[in-house]
Formats: C-alpha cells, sequence, structure tokens
C-alpha cells in the first residue's frame, strides 16, 4: 500500500458532521461527507488536487452513526475531488474484499473527475495467481478510477413546470443523447452528442413535428467501458454498466456540466416534452468476482451484492455479472435517494427501470409486493413521475409481464413480437391481433390497472430498427467482434424479397408500405405508443440487432436528406398519426373495451367485424386465412360518457377485399389509407386495398347533411 500523504489540512478544519445527507454536501462553511458500511473497520476520506492526479490528504472518519461513517471538511468548497480508501477483511469466501489500496467512487458522487483506465491494479486480486479471485493485490489503483466531485447543484428553474402528461396523451420517443445529433446539420457544432444538442432548436421542432410528448433517454448514469469491449476497440455505447446513479455521464455533458443537463430539461419542458430516463438499477460496474473494484465492491460486498457460494459468487439474474441486493435497506436507501435526486435536482419526469423484474426480487423470488415497490408507491415525490418497467430479467421467473403493481407501466413485448409477426404473415396471428389493439388486457386488466399499462412498440433500442426489420431476416452483427453470436435471432422481420439494401423501387415501396402498417397499428392500439429515434428517417444499423458496443455510423442517425434515409416522408407520416391520437380519444383510453354496452346509444364499446360485415364466428379467430381484421371503436361502456363518436379501422394482411362498413353510424369518413399517406380525408371505400391500415370516422346526420 502506498504511503499516505501527510495528515496537512492547512485551512481545513474538521469536525464529526452528520450522518446525512448521503454523499458530499456543501455545508455553507465546508462539506459534510457520509457514507455507507456495515462491515468496513476503517474508512479514510482522501482529498484530490482539481485535476484528480495527485492525492494530497487522507482523512479518517473517525464517528459513525449506524453503518454510516461521517465527517465535516470545514473550507472544502464545489468542485473539490475525492474517493474513500476502506479497510476491512479480504475474506472473499465470506463476501468481505475490503482492500484500501483500491480507490473508491463515492456511490453518491455527483460528477466524475476523470475516466477509468483499464489496469490490473483495478482489481482486487493478484490477476494470474494460483489462488485467483482469492488472492490480494497491493497496488494502488487511484491513477486509473475515476474520482468524485462535489457539486453545487442550485440552479435557475425560472418558472419551469413539468408537462405531467397524461399516461394516455403520452408519445415516447427513446433515443441515445449522443447518436441522436452527433451527425445533425442543423444543430450547432460544439453542442453535437451531447444534452444541449438534443435540446437544440432543431431536435425541438423535430420532436413538435412527430407529435413526441416525452423523449426517453437510454442510460445518461455514469458508466464503464467493459475491458473486452475496450480491447476490442469499441466502446459501451448503450451505456447500460451503470458507474455511479447520481453523476450524469460526462461524455455527454458541455463545459457546463450539471447545469447543461437542468438546461436540456428545462428547455424540453417549455416546449410541453417530458424527459424520462433509462435507469439501471439492477447490475453496476463492477461485474463478478473478477471484475475491478471500483466502488460498491470496496466499500461493502457483502451488503451491496445478493451473493452465493457462501459468499464468494455472485447472483447473476442480469447476465452481467452482479446483481444489486435491494432488499438491503441502504442499498434500497440508495435507489431511492438517486430516484428523488433527478426528480428534484434536475425536473425528470419519469423513469424507465431496466430488467425491473431484479428490482422486485425478495428471498422468495418476485414479489410484486416487495420492498422496493413499496418503497416507490408511498414515495410523495415519485408519485409525480411516470415509471415504465421492463418485465423481465434472466433469472428463475424472470418474465413478468403484466406482473408489475399499480403505477408502473410496462414494456409490452409480446405487442412487438404479435404485430411484427402479424405483418409478415404468419398464420393464426389475427386474434392475437385484436388482444393487442384493446390493450391486452389479458396482461394488464387487474387490480385496478388501466389501459395505458401496456407500452407498445415495434422497435426498441435492442434488436432491428424498423428500416432493418423490413430488409433483413437474419442479424448481421458482425461488427461487434463476437462472430454474430450475440442478439436475438429470432426477430420476426422480413426483407420483403431481397436480403439488404435494394434500388428496386417494388420492393422500396412494399417496404414504405410496410413500415406504415406497422406504425398505424402502434398508434392505432389502446396503450402508450413508443417509437424509436431514427424510425421516421429510415435509420439502418446493416442488420445489426445489438448495437451496444457501435459508437460510429452504425448508431448515429443520419440526417442528411440525401443520405440513405428509405423514406423521407415518414417522418411527417408519424406526426399524422399522432395528431389522429390526439384528436380521437377513442383511440388513447384508461378504459379496457370488453364489448360493453354503452348507455348514451345501447351499443358495444367494442365490435370486431370480418370485411364482409358480418362478426368473426369462433371459427373465424381460428382461421389462418383470416388476414383483414376490422373493429369498430367507441369510448368505454365504464366511462359513463354519452359521445356518439365511433372510429371503424381495417388492418388487411392479405390481398385486396370487398369491404362492408357498419350500419351503425349514417355514414363513414376515411380518415386514414396507409396505401395514400398523403391522404388526409376522403370518401369512404368499397374495397380495402391489399397490405393497407385503413381508418374511418363516423359521421352523424348533420355533417352528412353538411357535406352534401
Amino acid at each position: 500500500m502506498s504511503r499516505p500523504p501527510e495528515l496537512a489540512l492547512g485551512s481545513h478544519s474538521l469536525s464529526p458532521g452528520r450522518p446525512w445527507p448521503m454523499g458530499a454536501s456543501l455545508t455553507g462553511h465546508g462539506v459534510n461527507f457520509a457514507v455507507f458500511s456495515a462491515h468496513a473497520e476503517k474508512i479514510e476520506l482522501c482529498l484530490f488536487s482539481s485535476d484528480g492526479r495527485r492525492e494530497r490528504f487522507r482523512v479518517p472518519l473517525r464517528d459513525r452513526d449506524g453503518d454510516i461513517w461521517h465527517v465535516h471538511v470545514g473550507g472544502l468548497s464545489a468542485g473539490a475531488v475525492y474517493g474513500y480508501r476502506v479497510h476491512g477483511p479480504y475474506a472473499p469466501e465470506r463476501g468481505h474484499r475490503f482492500n484500501p489500496n483500491k480507490l473508491l467512487l463515492d456511490p453518491y458522487a455527483r460528477a466524475l473527475e476523470g475516466r477509468l483506465k483499464w489496469s490490473d491494479a483495478l482489481m482486487g486480486y493478484r490477476i494470474g495467481a494460483t489462488k485467483g479471485d482469492l488472492s490480494f493485490d497491493s497496488r494502488d489503483s487511484a491513477f486509473a478510477v475515476p474520482k468524485a466531485v462535489v457539486v453545487d447543484p442550485a440552479f435557475s428553474w425560472g418558472n419551469d413546470q413539468p408537462p405531467q402528461r397524461l399516461r394516455a396523451d403520452t408519445v415516447i420517443y427513446e433515443a441515445h443523447v449522443r447518436g441522436l445529433t452527433i451527425s445533425h446539420p442543423g444543430v450547432p457544432r460544439a453542442q453535437r452528442g451531447t444534452v444541449q444538442g438534443l435540446a437544440s432548436d432543431a431536435m425541438i421542432d423535430h420532436f413538435l413535428r412527430l407529435g413526441v410528448t416525452a423523449v426517453e433517454l437510454l442510460p445518461i448514469h455514469a458508466f464503464v467501458d467493459e475491458r473486452f469491449v475496450v480491447q476490442k476497440g469499441l466502446t459501451n455505447y448503450w451505456g447500460y454498466n451503470t458507474l455511479g446513479f447520481f453523476a450524469p455521464e460526462p461524455r455527454y455533458l458541455g463545459r457546463g456540466g450539471l447545469r447543461d443537463l437542468q438546461t436540456m430539461v428545462r428547455r424540453l419542458h417549455s416546449a410541453g416534452i417530458e424527459v424520462i430516463l433509462d435507469v439501471v438499477y439492477n447490475h453496476s460496474a463492477e461485474g463478478d468476482q473478477w471484475g475491478p473494484t471500483l466502488s460498491f465492491r470496496g466499500l461493502d460486498n457483502a451488503s451491496y451484492y445478493r451473493l452465493s457460494e457462501g459468499g464468494r459468487a455472485y447472483v447473476n439474474d442480469t447476465g452481467t455479472g452482479n446483481t444489486l441486493n435491494l432488499a438491503h435497506p441502504m442499498v434500497l436507501r440508495m435507489v431511492m435517494d438517486s430516484l428523488r435526486y433527478w426528480v428534484e435536482c434536475c425536473h425528470i419526469d419519469g423513469f424507465r427501470f431496466d430488467l425491473g423484474t431484479v428490482l422486485g426480487r425478495e428471498a422468495q423470488g418476485f414479489d410484486r409486493d416487495g420492498g422496493f415497490f413499496d418503497a416507490i408507491r408511498q414515495d410523495p415525490v415519485l408519485a409525480q413521475v411516470k415509471l415504465i418497467a421492463e418485465p423481465w430479467d434472466i433469472g428463475p421467473g424472470g418474465y413478468q409481464l403484466g406482473g408489475f403493481p399499480h403505477p408502473f407501466v410496462e414494456w409490452n413485448d409480446r405487442f412487438r413480437d404479435g404485430v411484427r409477426r402479424f405483418w409478415r404473415g404468419d398464420a393464426g396471428l389475427t386474434a392475437d391481433l385484436a388482444a393487442r389493439l384493446t390493450g391486452s388486457a389479458e396482461r394488464f386488466d387487474h387490480s385496478g390497472r388501466a389501459a395505458t399499462s401496456s407500452v407498445n412498440f415495434i422497435t426498441a433500442h435492442d434488436g432491428f430498427t424498423l428500416e432493418d426489420l423490413v430488409s433483413y431476416t437474419v442479424k448481421r452483427n458482425w461488427a461487434n467482434g463476437e462472430d454474430n453470436r450475440d442478439g436475438h435471432s429470432e426477430n420476426h422481420s422480413d426483407n420483403l424479397g431481397v436480403e439488404g439494401p435494394s434500388t428496386d423501387p417494388a420492393i422500396l415501396a412494399a417496404r414504405a408500405l410496410r413500415k406504415r402498417n406497422l406504425l398505424a397499428t402502434l398508434f392505432l392500439s389502446q396503450g402508450v405508443p413508443m417509437i424509436l429515434a431514427g424510425d421516421e428517417l429510415g435509420h439502418s444499423q446493416g442488420g445489426n440487432n445489438n448495437a451496444y458496443c457501435q459508437d460510429n455510423a452504425i448508431s448515429w442517425l443520419n440526417w442528411d436528406p440525401a443520405g440513405p434515409a428509405g423514406d423521407p416522408a415518414l417522418a411527417g407520416f408519424i406526426g399524422r398519426l399522432a395528431r389522429l391520437r390526439r384528436q380521437n380519444p377513442i383511440l388513447r383510453q384508461r378504459r379496457f373495451l370488453h364489448a360493453g354496452l354503452r348507455a348514451a346509444d345501447g351499443l358495444r364499446d367494442v365490435i370486431w367485424h370480418r370485411p364482409d360485415g358480418a362478426e368473426p364466428s369462433p371459427q373465424d379467430w381460428h382461421d389462418p386465412a383470416f388476414r383483414c381484421l376490422c373493429v369498430e371503436l367507441r369510448l368505454a361502456a365504464e366511462a359513463g360518457q354519452s359521445g356518439r363518436e365511433a372510429l371503424f379501422a381495417v388492418f388487411n394482411r392479405g390481398p385486396a377485399v370487398a369491404l362492408t362498413l357498419p350500419d351503425t353510424a349514417p355514414d363513414w369518413q376515411l380518415i386514414l389509407d396507409t396505401t395514400r399517406p398523403d391522404l388526409t380525408e376522403g370518401a369512404a371505400l368499397q374495397q380495402a386495398p391489399a397490405q393497407s391500415v385503413l381508418l374511418f370516422r363516423a359521421v352523424d346526420e348533420a355533417e352528412k347533411e353538411d357535406r352534401r
């Protein structure tokens, strides 16, 4: 172990401080430090030069309240750079991996100085030693790890008001901060690839044209590029490898640091757009027992992680080497503190929880009434924001679609796969389509949950883009350096006749129509629609369906209108779909539609039809040849509303077919035809075109007379 610097703090005075708040907090006359460890024997605060290169002082934390160690250093201010060294037993077989030679990042760090430099010195054990991870490495790691920075989070929010959109009115746009604007010619060059660029005038105008109400950002918490990725000359582009749950990733910020992020949120709010963060509270960047000691492992391995094999190994319900132990009260507190910090300090409007099933795991398995869910549902700060779960992990019983408690909504992969397969032409998918159109009630209609519990999507960051979905039948992940073994092999995709790019006008037209049909199905379904950034531009990843490590043109959006975008009019079409959804409350209901009789007109709120006008028989629903599904929609019977508005939608995966419109309205006006994307309204059709989605609006007698 290196010789500790002299404890000569000069003008800095020491006092016990207090055990709250956690992390480093400004007091007006210095900085209070508080850190958790239940099993440590000694903790030292290490103060560094402003560039993080020289360790200047070590301050022992002599005061402890329960398992929280604390000290106050007078005279320190914002910008101070620090880390911790923690002494205790090095006994991996019992779950303890204390090693004071390893500088540790404060789990509550609000900002970072420096980047991780991969080195064997980061490991608590000696690489190559006969005893493996039971060996002990005495090299100092301070030169290789990022340090924490004391932050003043104060910001002039002015009259900022979170939009607080109803879930029923929400349209989500999933995006990557860097890839979204790094190539955008309308974004100032210095702002491209940053949060500033995301909130530029060019991007806000684009969001508004699309009808987007919320931007959901891939992880912006500080993260680490895995060693095996770096060794291949790549980076962790997606960011699902969190190092700190309070610090924004430095590569997405400009010189303003945290204020850049706060300014981004304020600007988007002023345009009526919410900001949702994709968060990764299921694991950390430290990996399994062969990974580095960066923070949690060295502070209190036995508390922060779920362990197995007596404590030496890690439970791996995440597939990333370790699983955070949210059953521990201090780990749960850290997660809750992190969520509140982003809401209170940065005015974030919601969170999407990666591998959300992990967060509900108790000793007996997933529990929708577990500690995390109890904590989050009673929290008055988090009651204001949107909560979105990815309802699966790789652990036993990990698939929990529909199993999360209110007020969570959930990513619905059944919608993604069912709609993809229907339009690909798989037989027997019409009944499944009916379930997806009406909010997947078989999964979500329980415990008082709403039809908006389903986040519907066709594409997301993980998988094919929309352009690749209609251009490739097999994945092409060779650039990832894993011999194309990574990523899902079944994408329910269809190349429409040619694998990969094509210049054939017929194939391009078929692909454009398929994309419009998929998107129209998304926007005409009950639930919350989510689109993937770049789909509106025809963005292709060349068939790569797992571009997690591609921080390059494979992932970056190409905004050049003369570039490879396959359908430059698609953004306008999406904007039309969003307007149709806004203009028609029938398409965005909270209540499920179960064919209940409406008091207003004695009609059912949902009526299924064949194209000939008859209602499908049980045999029809199981007929592989049943490829044209029609549905008549009204406001839910249970809603008790008197409105007589009605819509009639047609989803025709087959050839052109004669169409009989319902006789429940005086007339029907065509307001959407995916085979004619420029059509805004027209007369009722006598035939449903092949491969089409149609939407009609009921016209009452008075309006019919006015139109004559």
